[in-house]
């Protein structure tokens, strides 16, 4: 069945192209679509636009839809073009004429933009809340190694004296910008299209703050037109922020790799964490961290992905659209995925000390001798001279460390100050459940 036919047997090839793996992915969204739908009965009947009993017998079959659906078993048969028209003809089929009021004052592109952007919210923050999980794990290995010397490198060279506190503590605080922008992209999904319709609203009198309130939306997205231009945007917005994230879990994954090499020595694993060869009985490969990087850097090409398909689109519905719902399922999958065995591998981590006492380290203190010198009331340019020169003519020895006390240094690392940020920029996600959404729903049944 397909919503739009009109008496038409469409041509088969063209449905199956068009449709694509509609039929696959939409099942991710069934239980979404089944969720608003429940909203839109509730303001149909409320707008006098469908009776009272018409509306709890959707709501109860719709209700019992969503159990189905989120049991794995709904399916969407091989003439249903999508999973609103699956919906539509499993109402139909119980309710008889009332099931075919459903779709009163929507169109499918609405629908899908609902969809969509519940799902998005939800996953959003089922990702902060995993995110916040590696942040505070970050955090507890920042201060329970923020004695333990590190050498700093730029330009892959030994540079300063770091720590693995300090190391630590920079991924915790790159999470916290992550979900700043994760935050942004929530409240962007966060306003309801469900009214807008096909992109021109509807001569109905539907009621779009009614829908927004139950479905727990900031507010309706108000300029119908707006609707259609926001898919993409939206896409665009939540790619962007998916890659912040991916980036850090790429960077952190890349130092772990060098980190473990047998020229470093940095950290190690338990054998169970890490692969072999099968030729060469001494390898122990960082393969978790390498698939981190490369699914971490396919994900953050996604922004360009959806740039591509959406930038040069005339405003209003166009099927390009229709890619978009893959790419972003998909990253959402791959990175929740990459943070959970991230998290997995923290928890097991082994760290080397004493590694800055080789005296293949020694002029990583060359900074903190300058800086001894500048004490003593020695210009720095001319301390700078001097130990430069110590150090070209291997005079240099290694000399006492002196205390880092400013803000961020490996002697104040500011976890405090750090956490209180993130969990500040947290307070805009949730932990609430589909099922949660549903239930609140039914209670608009009549006893």
């Amino acid at each position: 069945m397909k919503l739009w036919e009109k008496g038409i047997n469409p041509e088969p090839s063209v449905i199956e192209f068009t449709a694509g793996k509609d039929r696959e992915t939409d099942l991710v969204l069934a239980v979404w679509d089944i969720i608003g739908s429940m909203a839109h009965a509730i303001m149909l009947e409320k707008a006098a636009l469908i009776s009272s009993d018409e509306k709890d017998g959707l709501l109860k079959t719709l209700y019992s839809l969503f159990l189905k659906a989120e049991e794995g078993n709904l399916a969407i048969e091989d003439d249903m073009e999508d999973i609103h028209s699956q919906v539509e003809k499993e109402l139909s089929s119980v309710l008889g004429s009332t099931g075919k009021k459903i779709h009163t004052g929507r169109s499918r592109n609405d629908q899908v933009l609902l969809d969509i952007r519940l799902f998005t919210r939800a996953e959003t923050d089922k990702l902060a809340f995993m995110t916040a999980t590696l942040f505070n794990r970050l955090q507890t290995l920042s201060e329970e190694h923020k004695s333990v010397l590190l050498p700093g490198y730029t330009h892959m060279q030994p540079a300063m004296v770091s720590s693995f506190g300090l190391w630590f503590g920079a991924y915790a605080e790159c999470l916290t910008d992550d979900i700043l922008l994760l935050a942004g992209a929530r409240e962007l999904n966060n306003q309801n299209p469900l009214g807008t319709a096909a992109g021109y609203g509807t001569t109905l009198p539907i009621d779009r703050e009614l829908t927004s309130e139950l479905l727990e939306f900031a507010n309706p997205l108000y300029n119908s037109a707006y609707a259609s231009l926001s898919r993409g945007k939206i896409e665009m917005a939540t790619a962007s922020a998916l890659a912040s994230v991916a980036q850090t879990l790429s960077r952190l994954s890349m130092d772990i790799c060098v980190f473990m090499s047998a020229e470093y020595r940095f950290v190690d694993f338990p054998d169970e964490f890490v692969t072999g060869s099968s030729i060469m009985p001494q390898k122990r490969n960082p393969d978790v961290f390498e698939l981190i990087r490369a699914k971490s850097n396919l994900i953050q090409t996604l922004p360009g992905q959806i740039a591509s398909v959406t930038s040069n689109l005339l405003s209003g519905y166009n099927r390009d659209l229709q890619l978009l719902k893959q790419l972003i399922f998909n990253a959402f999958n791959e990175l929740e995925e990459c943070v959970e065995i991230m998290l997995l591998m923290l928890n097991n981590i082994k760290l080397r000390t004493g590694i800055t006492e080789s005296p293949l380290y020694n002029t990583i203190f060359s900074t903190e001798e300058v800086n001894r010198l500048v004490l003593k009331g020695i210009p720095f340019r001319d301390a700078y001279r001097i130990v430069a020169d110590m150090v070209k003519n291997s005079s240099f020895t290694r000399t006492t460390l002196n205390d880092y006390v400013h803000e961020g240094s490996i002697g104040n690392l500011c976890n405090n100050e750090i956490a209180e940020i993130f969990h500040r920029r947290m307070e805009g996600f949730r932990n609430s459940s589909a099922s949660e959404l549903a239930e609140k729903m039914m209670k608009h049944v009549k006893s």
